[in-house]
């Protein structure tokens, strides 16, 4: 066993920012994606690109984009799990400008189809930040129960938002929300005190304008 073979639950390993860091950020894509990853670009900058084999960045990174938690033992053969499960990847050096030390930049394709571009940041401590997905802004940290929307820039749709949250009986603790320009596709990032239901979800997902809509649980661990 070496260092990164201990990081369980307690998240002892060779480095949180480069290990359970890399994880968490895995695993969240993979819920962003929606589906079940088959290939991944995964470009890494900085501290991530000189350090990662040493550090298990690559394993934490894979393990996370094949669900494995934190936690999860298994993250130390994630690599081997991904080649059974027919999961490729390729890792190259990420050129980017004004980034955290600690970025990835993860080019997902899931078995339906669908492709997803994530840009995010181990922080420290195991802490991270998704900077931007589809090249939208984000900001947010994926603590606490997420709503991420993705919808056409038109007149009273934060309203519409918001207001079904409030009908489902929900608190909005942050909301972010960025656009490319005004009318075009926008991002809405809202953090929720409580659960969404799968009716809520359905609902905003249903919507007009509404192009995607993906709910990220509150994490055990909090």
């Amino acid at each position: 066993m070496d260092l990164f073979d201990v990081i369980g639950p307690v998240m002892v390993g060779p480095s949180s920012s480069h290990t359970a860091g890399a994880a968490r950020i895995g695993k969240i894509t993979r819920n962003l994606l929606g589906s079940q990853p088959v290939h991944a670009e995964i470009g890494l900058y900085g501290s991530f690109q000189k350090t990662y084999q040493g550090h298990g960045t690559d394993k934490a990174l894979v393990g996370g984009l094949l669900g494995l938690a934190v936690d999860d033992l298994r993250l130390r053969d994630s690599l081997e799990i991904a080649k059974e499960q027919g999961f490729t990847y390729h890792i190259y050096k990420a050129d980017l400008r004004n980034a955290h030390p600690n970025t990835v930049v993860l080019d997902v394709d899931g078995d339906d189809g669908r492709h997803i571009n994530v840009q995010a940041s181990s922080i420290g401590g195991g802490e991270i930040v998704v900077n931007a997905i589809d090249g939208l802004e984000a900001g947010f940290s994926g603590h606490e129960s997420t709503l991420i929307i993705t919808y056409a820039d038109t007149k009273g749709m934060i309203a519409s938002i918001s207001g079904a949250v409030s009908a489902a009986g929900m608190n909005i603790a942050t909301m972010k929300v960025f656009r490319r320009s005004a009318g075009g596709e926008a991002m809405m990032a809202v953090e929720l005190d409580g659960v969404v239901s799968p009716g809520l979800l359905s609902f905003i997902s249903d919507m007009k304008n509404v192009y995607h809509a993906v709910y990220l649980p509150k994490e055990a661990s909090d």
